[in-house]
């Protein structure tokens, strides 16, 4: 039997065990608020939903690349995007507790009118249109070469098996699914790192001591992410959706365990890119690791990939279901939450077709929110509702000198790759704080 055919038995079999042990929502709150009897979820299963609905299959990807150009630094540097969930649960477990709010768009409703929310809705309309082909596109890899029809056909095939089951339940199916995946894909990553260290040619010392601490050999993206981590949460609705389910105490107590345990995943998987750097390996680390050590462990590897884009995917389908039915009011009725899934899937799998990159989805929508940052840190500063705009437009425009490299060369200060993005960050990060700040003191 080959290997393609275990892929898709992997992709379809596991996608229909999904399907079927997937709870059906027969209410607006199971759909969309995921409780199950009355209850809202636990700290240990919201823990783990948060965990690995963030461990997309482009993170991995992205942290064994990492791994393989730059060592352990190249993990550890993407994984202080990890340090969002501790921002997130602590700015939002304050805005519950002492702003009362019930969720991030009434908050800014409140706060700063109707114009800022639909600012901030198309904000996570385009995070969640990004999440769909940058995923999808991880799972085509492993089937054929980017462009090629068995790289076209499995992603197709993945995401509308993933609609099925996501449609079924919505957010009560998608929190469901992330425990049994969280559990797959610890399981898995043991299995892939005991291979790898018991193979006698990778030790401990090796994949601590491997890289550089430099700015040109990783810092660069590490600090841009410590830097993003102050913004990125707050325009994911797969992160901030399921910080208004359970109580405030439960809620910040899993979003703290989040990152840590998210952050520790992310380094540990980055450790398949570090031995594919000591063999010398090229192209993709985890296929390359995977082919290495024969079928078994490239199935075990894809598989892995196919539980963790499935989890983001799912979560990515019920959140812009949300976004539309509830936090924008536009039909908050099961057959309408179901067929805005289909829409986001169809729409979100049109740049398969354009030659996307996935680490941009990452780096460049990260860097176009961070007029967000003053908006949260300080969400409890009163400022005119022109703050909230000039701030994040100001973000948005700087996203766009790094999308087109047109920042000036004169303000960056360090050197290697990332350094663009890093210092387009720190310039902006600043700017967005004064003009946020600015207009209450004009009016003072």
């Amino acid at each position: 039997m080959t290997t393609e055919i275990w892929q898709w038995g992997l992709i379809i079999v596991s996608s229909l065990i999904l399907f079927f042990l997937s709870p059906l929502a027969k209410s607006t709150d199971q759909f969309f608020k995921a409780t199950h009897r009355k209850k809202a979820p636990n700290a240990l299963w919201l823990t783990g939903s948060l965990i690995i609905s963030w461990i997309f299959a482009k993170s991995i990807t992205n942290a064994a690349n990492l791994g393989l150009d730059y060592g352990i630094v190249g993990g550890v540097a993407y994984a202080g995007y990890y340090l969002s969930f501790a921002v997130a649960g602590i700015l939002i477990y304050q805005i519950r507790v002492k702003g009362g709010f019930k969720s991030i768009h009434e908050f800014l409703t409140t706060k700063f009118g109707k114009g800022a929310m639909a600012l901030f809705s198309i904000l996570i309309a385009i995070r969640l249109f990004n999440e769909v082909w940058s995923n999808t596109i991880v799972i085509g890899t492993y089937f054929g070469d980017q462009g090629s029809a068995p790289y076209y056909w499995a992603i197709l095939v993945f995401t509308a098996l993933t609609l099925a089951y996501a449609i079924k339940g919505g957010l009560s199916s998608s929190i469901f699914t992330d425990v049994i995946q969280m559990v797959l894909f610890s399981v898995l990553l043991i299995v892939i790192l005991g291979v790898i260290f018991s193979s006698g040619e990778f030790t401990v010392t090796e994949a601590a001591t491997s890289g550089v601490w430099s700015f040109e050999l990783g810092l660069n993206l590490f600090f841009a992410a410590i830097i993003q981590s102050f913004s990125y949460p707050f325009h994911d609705p797969v992160l901030t959706d399921r910080a208004f389910l359970s109580s405030p105490k439960v809620t910040r107590k899993s979003f703290l365990w989040a990152s840590v345990l998210g952050a520790l995943c992310i380094v540990l998987f980055s450790l398949i890119g570090v031995y594919a750097q000591t063999q010398g390996m090229k192209g993709q680390a985890a296929v390359e690791v995977g082919k290495a050590f024969g079928i078994v462990i490239l199935l075990v590897i894809n598989f892995i990939m196919i539980t963790s884009a499935a989890s983001t995917l799912d979560s990515t389908f019920s959140s812009f279901s949300k976004l539309l039915a509830v936090d924008l009011k536009m039909g908050n009725n099961l057959t309408f939450g179901r067929a805005s899934m289909a829409v986001i899937a169809i729409i979100g799998t049109i740049p398969v077709f354009l030659d996307a990159e996935i680490l941009s989805a990452t780096t460049i929508s990260g860097t176009m929110v961070i007029g967000l940052t003053p908006v949260f840190v300080f969400w409890n500063k009163k400022v005119p509702k022109i703050s909230f705009h000039l701030s994040v437009i100001c973000g948005l425009v700087f996203g766009l000198l790094l999308v087109f490299k047109i920042f000036p060369h004169s303000l960056i200060f360090t050197e290697g790759k990332y350094a663009d993005l890093l210092w387009v960050n720190v310039w902006g990060i600043i700017l967005c704080i004064i003009l946020y700040i600015a207009p209450s003191w004009i009016k003072k």
